[in-house]
């Protein structure tokens, strides 16, 4: 299939790109960007007048729920609603049920979204066996049936003893850590520490429980060499703590989600459990650290923090309520709406969802090192083609996840997909 996109504005944040072309799209790969070879003869011509041409958007952290939690997720739903948001590579977390601790399984789980032909899914490996906490997994098999790193996800590691081991063993072979930093006895409340919480009376989670659990991994770093990489940070405090760290030459990336970008505990509102999320929502002045630090680079990438729940888990008293929004679709228009208001522009907004979580994952990444997350002659097609000055309203109806709960309920948004495509062929197109 031979595919050209013309007149687009072509913005790659890897290199720097910014201007009118065309891309030429034969075999999967990209043969031309600007004009097309002379013997291109395209089977399909799609117009982007007016429209970017950017590469397909790098999720790192979206939860599929296959297997064990099809009543809130599945494959088809999960995955749909990432080519529906531009996603073309997204990182799901192992705490599926069961959890992603044995070859078998993340085999299982690549081969079904392989037959789908939409987004490129990397599972993170269980850290210990069952995410208990106990027992080291087998990560060298993990990664030979597709690992690109290893977690916990929201499982806090007690044991330090045994973190330490799972570093040294990670840092003898090169695999990278991913931890979501909070202190397992100090992280157990529902909303953030503060006046509002106390008047709520809602059990909280002070910011200590995050700062406890960074100065922890730190000093573990320092000591192994490990390389690890730090999901959804939520404190102002805890930004210092990473600056700090990348000063002294640790090898840390971080991340944060489009939740803790634009909210803070104030929408909570009435109990509205929509914002019942982990990490939990903080105050305004964590708020603004965290958009201030995505846009100097201190943060590495944004993500969405895609996390469909179902109805009857939701619709709880707010502390009851599962945690967990959905995300996948509202990434994009969440990420343009931060570079305008921040004034870092278009070309920031993208990298954050392109050429930076890209590089996160570059050491697993193998032969698409030099595809994901940019747009390169010779490289796979994986292109997202949105509409920046295109508006919508968030309506949970209309959204393709099978979860539908999500705090920006309303919100008018800018920016929307057009075509989304993977591997050179079309994998979504707006109606």
């Amino acid at each position: 299939m031979k595919i050209l996109i013309k007149n687009g504005r072509v913005i790659d944040p890897a290199t720097g790109r910014d201007d009118i072309a065309s891309v030429a799209i034969a075999a999967g790969r990209i043969v031309g960007i600007g004009n097309a070879p002379a013997d291109f003869s395209p089977n399909r011509t799609l117009d982007a007048n007016g429209l970017v041409v950017a590469p397909g958007l790098v999720d790192l952290s979206a939860r599929l729920r296959e297997p064990g939690h099809e009543h809130e997720g599945m494959l088809e739903s999960e995955m749909g609603a990432a080519v529906a948001g531009g996603v073309t590579s997204l990182v799901c977390p192992p705490d599926t049920d069961p959890v992603l601790d044995e070859p078998g399984l993340v085999e299982m789980l690549k081969f079904r979204a392989e037959k789908l032909h939409q987004s490129r899914v990397f599972p993170l490996g269980a850290l210990t066996r069952n995410l208990a906490g106990e027992v080291l997994t087998e990560m060298a098999e993990l990664t030979e049936s597709g690992c690109i790193g290893f977690g916990q996800a929201e499982v806090p590691l007690a044991n330090t003893q045994i973190l330490q081991r799972a570093l040294q063993y990670a840092a003898t072979f090169g695999y990278t850590v991913w931890l979501r930093p909070q202190d397992l006895h100090l992280g157990k409340g529902v909303a953030a520490s503060g006046p509002l919480a106390t008047r709520m009376g809602l059990a909280g989670v002070p910011v200590v429980a995050e700062t406890i659990a960074l100065h922890t991994v730190f000093e573990l770093v320092r000591a192994t060499g490990a390389r690890v990489h730090l999901c959804r940070l939520s404190s102002a405090a805890g930004i210092a703590l990473v600056r700090q760290a990348r000063d002294a030459g640790l090898p840390v990336t971080c991340d944060v989600s489009i939740n803790s970008l634009h909210l803070t505990d104030h929408d909570i509102g009435y109990f509205d459990s929509r914002a019942r999320l982990t990490p939990v929502l903080r105050q305004q002045r964590d708020r603004d650290a965290l958009r201030e630090a995505l846009a100097d680079g201190t943060i590495d990438a944004l993500v969405s923090d895609h996390t469909p729940v179902d109805e009857d888990a939701k619709t709880l008293p707010f502390a009851e309520a599962e945690p967990g929004a959905t995300g996948l679709e509202l990434m994009l228009s969440l990420a343009l709406k931060w570079g305008q208001e921040s004034g870092v522009g278009l070309m920031r907004a993208l990298a954050v969802l392109t050429c930076e979580p890209a590089r996160v994952l570059a050491p697993a990444l193998g032969t698409l090192q030099a595809s994901v997350g940019r747009l390169a002659e010779g490289g796979v097609a994986d292109v997202c083609v949105f509409d920046p000055s295109a508006e919508w309203t968030v309506t949970p109806s209309a959204l393709r996840s099978q979860g539908r709960h999500t705090p920006f309920e309303g919100y008018e948004l800018p920016g929307r997909v057009r075509w989304t495509l993977v591997g050179g062929q079309v994998a979504f197109e707006s109606a």
